[in-house]
């Protein structure tokens, strides 16, 4: 089985410029992570053994700005491409 670590960067290298969401209970060892992409209104998601604040950390180091959703009423991380410079 794939390290989680490689497990996201492989995941994130196939659509690089995607959405992403990722959502997991309080305090839990994994987390969904999705990708959303505009053109074709597909999602397909994957459990990652991280907990939610290592996933926050990993996206970042990745390239992705990750915040919380305008909706109060919505828990899960959405994080987009920062651009390239």
């Amino acid at each position: 089985m794939a390290r989680p670590d490689d497990q996201l960067k492989s995941f994130v290298a196939r659509a690089p410029n995607a959405r992403y969401t990722f959502d997991s209970e309080r305090d839990a060892s994994e987390s969904e992570l999705c990708r959303e992409q505009t053109g074709d209104q597909r999602r397909e998601c994957i459990m990652v053994q991280m907990q939610s604040k290592r996933l926050f950390a990993a996206m970042q180091e990745h390239g992705f700005f990750c915040a919380l959703p305008f909706d109060p009423s919505r828990t899960h991380m959405e994080c987009t491409p920062l651009p390239k410079t």
